[in-house]
């Protein structure tokens, strides 16, 4: 029996996708969703995730997280959450797997140093940005640009954390990428995405905090006892280490991490499915109505999170090792685009043929997608060719 057959009412349903925005033949073997999620494995920008950095550049070493490996775990976390839920696990893959293609060498190091170098000509946004690679900047095939993906995967990717509308008090503005996208193909910013982008969402959430104490810990930027004031956190790591004394640093943060995922699932399972049985959604447009999220943590694991976060804020990502690293990219970046907005001939040809002279608004925006596509290792082999590297 196939998965749609044991779809819920509420779950996306292949049969009935909004379509593409390209007509498109449809396949006799793979479902819409299916399609998109071949069409992200094979773009060039899911490539050269796995060569841009999480928390470590690449050469930090070889066992640290990359965008890529990130975005395969979120795949198999949400994966897992929507055959429990009964929504469809395609759908939701393709969201997980092409969540990240927008971000910048460097992780959050290089989008703080775009957005800031941008912000005359609009800023950065690397949901916006991935937006723009799935729409306009991949070029594989010969009757449109980008990968013409399903409204609902278009739309799970840009509301990935929530509607969008109507857009806060004194913020920025609507991402320029976004709004000029939506004004030729209405996503629907006012609504939630549908239940399985809100499940690729909070995978995201587990992954992360998660793989940032792996990776942490693997790093010794701190260690396992200094979880142990954490709420659930340090219950999880105190019972493995209760149980398995002496065991192996590698081996407790494995044994550690593991277990909190499972207890970070089975949460959001049990919170989503009492969602789930108060609003009784009949269909996917009921939970994209709904006024608030479907899929969600419980108070008390929210508290787990939040606390997580903050502490991963205060001993990984502010360690003095990890600001050198964040200094460099930034500095990286910076001179990277100031120099290609001076002189964009300087831009391979094809890059070139699309600015319009130094300084402008269209000369920033090629050269803001040029670095943005770039791996940590070619942003640094550059920056070596045109400045002699970085201290």
């Amino acid at each position: 029996m196939s998965q749609v057959q044991h779809l819920a009412s509420y779950a996306t349903h292949p049969e009935r996708s909004r379509g593409r925005l390209h007509a498109e033949e449809e396949s006799r073997n793979r479902t819409p969703f299916q399609r998109d999620r071949d069409r992200i494995i094979h773009s060039t920008a899911f490539r050269r995730l796995q060569y841009k950095t999480q928390v470590f550049v690449y050469h930090e070493g070889d066992h640290y997280r990359t965008r890529l490996t990130h975005s395969l775990e979120v795949s198999q976390i949400a994966r897992s959450a929507c055959r429990v839920l009964r929504l469809n696990e395609d759908l939701a893959e393709a969201l997980a797997l092409a969540h990240d293609l927008g971000h910048t060498p460097f992780g959050h190091a290089g989008e703080d140093a775009l957005k800031a170098v941008t912000e005359p000509f609009g800023g950065f946004d690397h949901n916006a940005q991935t937006l723009r690679l799935l729409t306009r900047l991949e070029h594989r095939y010969a009757e449109f640009a980008g990968l013409n993906l399903t409204w609902e995967s278009l739309e799970g990717t840009v509301k990935h954390n929530g509607p969008l509308l109507p857009w806060p008090e004194g913020a920025s503005p609507l991402p320029i990428a976004i709004a000029e996208y939506v004004a030729g193909h209405d996503l629907e910013l006012a609504s939630y995405a549908g239940p399985e982008a809100q499940v690729a969402a909070l995978s995201d959430d587990i992954a992360y905090n998660n793989h940032d104490i792996d990776d942490g810990l693997r790093a010794e930027l701190f260690a396992a006892a200094d979880l142990h004031d954490l709420p659930v956190v340090g219950e999880i790591f105190k019972g493995v280490e209760a149980r398995y004394p002496g065991l192996a640093p590698a081996q407790l943060a494995h044994e550690g991490v593991r277990r909190l995922i499972n207890v970070m699932v089975e949460d959001l399972l049990a919170e989503t499915g009492r969602r789930l049985q108060r609003q009784a959604p009949r269909t996917v447009e009921d939970i994209r109505n709904a006024g608030e999220p479907m899929v969600g943590f419980s108070v008390g694991m929210t508290t787990v999170q939040r606390e997580l976060k903050a502490f991963l804020f205060e001993r990984m990502y502010r360690h003095p090792r990890v600001n050198d690293m964040t200094a460099r990219a930034k500095r990286v970046v910076s001179d990277l685009f100031a120099h290609y907005t001076a002189e964009p001939g300087r831009l391979p040809p094809e890059w070139h043929a699309q600015t319009d002279g130094a300084g402008t608004a269209r000369t920033a925006r090629r050269v803001a997608d040029f670095i943005a596509g770039m791996t940590d290792r070619f942003a640094l082999t550059d920056h070596r060719r045109h400045f002699g590297g970085i201290d």
